[in-house]
């Protein structure tokens, strides 16, 4: 059963931390998008990466951002953890890499440290870090909002599995939290004023992959980003590339979460007619824009492109 949520919007509400970075030149920002990737190079991890660095260096990229399940199996035991550097540092080495790095939280980092991952010493350790529960970027034409999905999931509380303990400090009381956060989202997208909105956060809205659709987010999230006009919910959570535009909804719906481990033939049938595109390998997302335009780019494990295509402020193209 889902849990049930209030939103007492007379309440005092307050605002999501906010960041800023700056576009190039021409207004123009591109960055890639990679999601459950830390397996200290494993399963194809450093091989993404290479790849990662090629196209970063192509595009002259702005930043990375990471949809989260940053370190495997359970997150990091602390500051100190040897996993940081092991997963991230020494993997992601490219010089097109050595960008800001925008992350989320994951289920998996949730078994760990959350504290750890958080905190502003990992930022000391690679000035490239910055993780936290949900924020605001803000690049001119475009806002991006991050946001904590883990703690939506009823499973995680209800039935975590013998062997999974999670760190809900800084959750708890859980209805307070959640109730809190989905006001303050809805605020931060109404308020915006960016030609461009997109979200992201770690787990799936509409998926096609072996978790699938995430209820807890179809009932409480959904509806705020759609009465705000947000045009892109970007996740991981499911080890695969994907892309998802429905029928009843203007938000393209795009799953990163190719940075390591994949799941071959886990999938699960979908209308042809919103499944865009679906591959069970590995890879990331590339994304262009500008105040008009922009245009995603799927990569396989190979740098190969696998599908690509383009969203305006006026119609939706793909090739």
């Amino acid at each position: 059963m889902l849990l049930v949520l209030w939103l007492w919007f007379g309440l005092c509400v307050a605002e999501l931390p906010r960041l800023h970075h700056p576009v190039k030149a021409d207004g123009s920002l591109s960055f890639l998008v990679i999601g459950d990737w830390g397996r200290k190079g494993l399963f194809n991890q450093s091989e993404v990466a290479l790849q990662m660095g090629l196209v970063g260096e192509k595009l002259d990229i702005d930043f990375v951002i990471s949809t989260g399940d940053n370190f495997y199996e359970d997150g990091l035991r602390d500051v100190e953890d040897p996993a940081f550097q092991e997963s991230f540092t020494n993997i992601y080495t490219s010089q097109s890499l050595n960008k800001m790095w925008y992350n989320v939280l994951g289920n998996h980092d949730y078994r760990g440290d959350v504290e750890a991952q958080i905190s502003p010493t990992l930022g000391e350790k690679d000035k490239r870090w910055l993780c936290l529960r949900s924020f605001v970027l803000q690049a001119d034409v475009v806002e991006f909002f991050f946001i904590d999905t883990t703690p939506f999931v009823d499973n995680y509380f209800t039935d975590p599995g013998d062997n999974h303990t999670y760190d809900w400090r800084g959750v708890l009381p859980r209805r307070d939290y959640l109730s809190n956060l989905l006001k303050d989202v809805d605020l931060a997208l109404k308020s915006s004023t960016a030609k461009w909105k997109i979200v992201v956060g770690h787990h799936t809205i509409k998926s096609a992959g072996h978790h699938g659709v995430t209820e807890e987010l179809v009932v409480h999230l959904l509806p705020i980003l759609e009465k705000n006009n947000v045009d892109i919910y970007m996740n991981g959570h499911d080890h695969c590339l994907e892309r998802i535009s429905c029928f009843k909804s203007k938000i393209e719906f795009l799953t990163s979460g190719g940075g390591s481990k994949a799941w071959r033939g886990d999938v699960k049938g979908w209308n042809p007619e919103e499944m865009k595109f679906y591959y069970d390998g590995q890879g990331f997302i590339s994304v262009q824009l500008d105040d008009t335009d922009a245009n995603f780019v799927y990569y396989d494990v190979f740098g190969q492109v696998l599908h690509q295509f383009m969203v305006s402020k006026e119609f939706h193209s793909a090739s």
